[in-house]
């Protein structure tokens, strides 16, 4: 079992961190239109574009695993649970194309997990606009490449994760025991908001709010009670307006409780977040309305708006021994549906 001392156990699972492979093909000249992000080096730095846009500058960290394993042993995580980059989801793209890009990714993820078995989990990427590719793909994760789980966006073009459509995958990936992390991307209004950053500030918080409220009130908890999902951000800005929420839906059911007549503060602790929140009184408030047992690390590495150094906003709050393991390392374990053994 992983220890940094004789005495105590500080294992940590990070629940969020993106990846992207060493090389990404020409996905303009595989698919043969434009949209499509690329990686390109100039000037000694890399920097991901789209349609020649620049996007964001990466750095090595992004796609070299060796790199990831130093600087995990620096910052003592143990285990890195790896997603793709959300801009990647390419769900605005032709089913077909976004299947093969998903494959692309899956595998490379598939190969850096393979290579270090008891230091990366792997989140594969699905095609979400299309129901059966997405299941498809979906098995091929679990089944064939042993992953724990899938990544998916907020909203699918603009389509809420309630709608009819998405059930069947969500049922799917019940089925199969997969473990769904839902990382914000598209949010709205994002082109009125583009600038001081506020489509991460703003928008982030509330697309993952849009989520976790249209899963509730769509009922898929409801329906399907074993589907373990986590939210990206400590679940942005549900937990701070949950109150808001169960108050609207008190007093206007007509509008709120059209698929689902459960109080949505009923699935507090049904749910997890990672622990991405910045501040001691949100991780506070967090702690409170979800209890400690459904709050994952998460740092949104190798982000610079995740946490810098991974566990420091819980170490600096002084949990007891076991409170912290939960956090650490427990919570993520039964979120993934994966045992202890299988890191000893």
């Amino acid at each position: 079992m992983f220890c940094h001392s004789a005495e105590t156990l500080k294992m940590k699972i990070d629940i969020h961190t993106h990846i992207l492979p060493n090389d990404l093909p020409d996905l303009k000249e595989k698919f043969g239109y434009g949209g499509w992000i690329s990686v390109e080096r100039e000037n000694g730095e890399t920097v991901m574009k789209k349609d020649g846009r620049f996007f964001r500058s990466i750095k090595p960290n992004c796609w070299d695993h060796n790199i990831r394993l130093k600087e995990c042993e620096k910052s003592k995580v143990d285990v890195q649970v790896l997603s793709t980059v959300p801009i990647m989801f390419s769900y605005w793209a032709k089913s077909k194309d976004t299947l093969a890009l998903s494959r692309i990714l899956n595998d490379d993820i598939a190969r850096v997990v393979q290579n270090k078995p008891k230091k990366f989990i792997g989140m594969g990427t699905i095609p979400m606009q299309d129901t059966d590719l997405a299941i498809l793909e979906l098995e091929r994760c679990i089944n064939d490449l042993g992953f724990a789980g899938i990544q998916i966006g907020s909203n699918i073009n603009g389509k809420n994760l309630n709608e009819d459509c998405f059930f069947p995958l969500f049922e799917a990936a019940s089925e199969l025991g997969c473990a769904i992390f839902i990382h914000p991307w598209e949010m709205m209004g994002e082109n009125q908001i583009n600038k001081y950053w506020l489509p991460w500030l703003v928008g982030m918080p509330a697309e993952t709010s849009r989520a976790i409220c249209s899963m509730i009130f769509g009922g898929i908890f409801e329906r399907l009670p074993n589907l373990r999902v986590a939210f990206a951000h400590g679940g942005g800005s549900f937990i701070g307006t949950i109150g808001r929420v169960e108050h609207g839906f008190n007093v206007r059911p007509d509008l709120c409780a059209l698929d689902n007549n459960i109080n949505p503060s009923n699935y507090l602790g049904k749910f997890w977040v990672d622990s991405l929140v910045h501040d001691e009184d949100a991780f506070r408030l967090l702690l409170k309305k979800m209890g400690n047992k459904k709050i994952a690390l998460g740092t949104d590495y190798p982000f610079p708006l995740g946490e810098i150094e991974p566990g420091k906003l819980i170490d600096d709050m002084n949990y007891s021994q076991e409170i912290q393991d939960r956090f650490f390392y427990k919570n993520a374990l039964e979120w993934l549906g994966l045992s202890e053994a299988k890191f000893k």
